[in-house]
Order: structure tokens, then sequence, then C-alpha cells
């Protein structure tokens, strides 16, 4: 089992769950973050640190966030590993309560 990140990522991109993870299997694009999934040691240690519940184990995906199965292994191939804390986007907190945020995932 892997766990990933799902859509409440988007536009808020959080950073505070990559500084706990110990095996650095957190992936940067432009808008969210990512889990490679082949690196993820289900450790849990990123869940409770996400400030907008974004993670989640991969058999307790929320309804909706069923792409992000897929696009957290896809995405993590070609984006940037991350491993410090970085300052949010600015307008991350009126992001944070919208829903249906997959049309805003920029690749």
């Amino acid at each position: 089992m892997t766990f990933l990140v799902g859509s409440a990522c988007i536009k808020c991109k959080l950073t505070d769950c990559v500084e706990v993870c110990p095996v650095d299997c957190f992936y940067e694009g432009p808008n969210m973050l990512v889990i490679h999934p082949d690196e993820c040691i289900d450790c849990a240690l990123c869940e409770p640190e996400c400030p907008v519940d974004a993670i989640f184990p991969e058999d307790e995906i929320p309804e909706g966030d069923e792409p992000f199965l897929e696009l957290n292994a896809e995405l993590a191939e070609v984006w940037p590993n991350i491993a410090l804390k970085k300052d949010p986007p600015p307008d991350e907190a009126e992001w944070r309560e919208v829903k249906d945020k997959i049309k805003f995932l920029e690749k």
C-alpha cells in the first residue's frame, strides 16, 4: 500500500508533509505535490501533517479522487523531488474549501 496526494492539495500546495517524510518521496508540480508510489514506505507520518487533509492511503481514496492514484505515479516521474518545506502560495487560504479542483491541476 502507498499514500497519495489528492485534489485538496491543488492550489494550496502546503509543504508541511515533506519535512517528515523519511524517504523523500514527495514531488513538486506547479500547483500541487504528489507522492511517488514506488518510494513511499507507508510510514503514515505525512498524513497528519497535511493541513488540508489531502493525503490518504490508496485503499481509502475519497470519492472523486480516484484519478489521483494514477496521477501521483505519473507525475512523480516527471516533477522534481522536494524534501524541504517552502512558503505556501499567497492565495492558498482562498483555495482550501474549494471542491472539484482537478480542473485546476497544472502539469
